[in-house]
């Protein structure tokens, strides 16, 4: 079986442009200030010509200007820092303030949970089971569903009047989240008002 090779002039290596590019090549740019020539018959042609040029005239860049160290994965090439700012359309986002619990945290040394601890499965003794921590049929609920109830006399004689022992779990958990959601909205107004006295 013969196989035809097609043997395809090899392209200059050097690039000869009557204005030279200009160069940043930690962003990997080059900016051709010619003006462009394209041929209307052949614009796909005209416009490979135009990148193979200008990706030729960067690698000619890089091989000449950065330094280059070989490794044992393979040959690397370090760039410089980038020269050009590029535009945004919006400003650089402000670091938002710490909380008050970011605060009391980094001062105490408490460090934030592990992947592991947030998960919200815990062992459960007593079925031998992994179980959700809250939620849908949780931990958090257990014996909410009971049919016995143990009751304490006294707490039942203070009990408000139309509540009963089996909501108190549900109200104590409610109670909890109104507690937490009060405080997260206090420590964002305390992070704002100091924000506000920086600036």
């Amino acid at each position: 079986m013969a196989v035809s090779i097609s043997n395809k002039p090899k392209l200059p290596v050097v690039v000869e442009k009557p204005t030279p590019y200009t160069f940043d090549l930690g962003l990997l740019l080059a900016e051709d200030p010619n003006p462009v020539a394209l041929d209307p018959s052949a614009i796909d042609a005209s416009l490979a010509q135009l990148a193979r040029d200008g990706a030729q005239s960067l690698i000619n860049q890089l091989l000449t200007t950065c330094p280059l160290q070989s490794t044992s994965e393979g040959v690397l090439l370090s760039l410089p820092p980038p020269a050009t700012r590029l535009p945004r359309e919006k400003p650089v986002p402000q670091p938002k303030p710490p909380t008050k619990w970011e605060r009391f945290a980094a001062k105490k040394g408490i460090k934030p949970k592990t992947r592991e601890q947030r998960k919200n499965l815990a062992f459960d003794e007593e079925s031998g089971e992994w179980k959700r921590k809250w939620g849908y049929k949780a931990l958090n609920k257990k014996g909410e569903d009971d049919w016995l109830v143990e009751v304490d006399p006294k707490k039942e004689a203070d009990r408000k009047e139309g509540t009963s022992v089996r909501g108190d779990g549900r109200r104590e958990r409610k109670e909890n989240m109104r507690r937490n959601e009060r405080k997260m909205r206090k420590n964002e107004r305390d992070a704002a008002a100091k924000m506000g006295k920086k600036n």
